[in-house]
């Protein structure tokens, strides 16, 4: 069965952690594609946009996955863990039972741009123990052809294969740059929730017609097998997909559990200095 368009969604201007400016497409409308709870693109070359960073904030019950595609990040938490990020790098960050950690940029001008992608975890994991995968660029595999290059940082494209493997909603994502007139045809588990971030460029999806949709666009996509991407001109976008958790959410800033007593609990766990395990 072929993937179609299901929604095409402009995102909507927004500012965290000291007011860096993004541009947040899950997260507002909709609220949740499970099991997909935000999605953010930062990026600016107005060193304003971005400078105040994300000082210390905690999380419970999320995975929060940051790719870099130009500038420089440190990132320090409770776990004692510390790094840079640089152009190209991942950081998938399971934050379990409790986090406490910082983001800020490391650098004072030029071109801060990347993604920040939460995704929930089922009721059974929300309180297991913080943990990590780094991704170094030149670590990541790539696929490579005449027509496209696929960036694999989870699932598996022809023999390129990322390195988050055995997780619970099988995920998949990718970053693909798509020569003008060329396919991308991939097969996704038809029990997949899969969306399409558009980067830059013009994209055609599926066989039925839909709206035009170019640069920072996200396309929600019909749940089946067959995924074809056509370039209208040079594009870069993201391919993202994942099995449904089907729990019920509770959401409370940071935190997402399943029972608003379980978010009251988390904030009561900060305020009283036992969050962190």
């Amino acid at each position: 069965m072929t993937i179609e368009v299901d929604k095409i969604i402009d995102p909507i201007p927004a500012s965290d952690g000291a007011g860096v400016k993004l541009k947040r497409s899950i997260g507002v409308e909709p609220n949740y594609f499970d099991p997909f709870l935000m999605l953010d693109e930062f990026g600016s070359e107005n060193s304003e946009d971005y400078i105040a960073g994300f000082p210390p904030h905690p999380h419970r019950g999320i995975e929060t996955v940051t790719y870099m595609l130009a500038g420089d990040f440190e990132h320090e938490d409770s776990t004692g863990g510390k790094g840079r990020m640089t152009a190209g790098d991942v950081q998938w960050m399971k934050t379990g039972s409790g986090i406490i950690h910082s983001e800020m940029p490391a650098m004072k001008e030029g071109k801060l741009h990347g993604f920040q992608l939460w995704i929930n975890m089922p009721a059974k994991l929300k309180m297991s123990k913080p943990e990590y995968i780094y991704i170094d660029a030149d670590k990541m595999n790539v696929h490579e052809d005449d027509d496209k290059r696929v960036k694999v940082i989870a699932g598996k494209f022809e023999k390129a294969e990322g390195p988050v493997k055995k997780h619970n909603v099988e995920p998949v994502y990718f970053d693909v740059e798509l020569d003008k007139n060329k396919d991308f045809k991939f097969s996704l588990p038809a029990t997949h929730n899969t969306f399409i971030y558009l980067i830059k460029g013009e994209i055609k999806i599926g066989e039925k017609k839909h709206e035009k949709v170019k640069d920072s666009t996200l396309i929600l996509l019909s749940k089946g097998k067959d995924l074809k991407v056509r370039a209208q001109t040079d594009a870069k976008f993201l391919v993202i997909s994942g099995k449904p958790i089907n729990e019920e959410i509770a959401r409370g800033g940071p935190f997402v559990m399943n029972t608003k007593a379980e978010i009251l609990q988390a904030v009561q766990d900060y305020h009283n200095g036992t969050f962190v395990k």
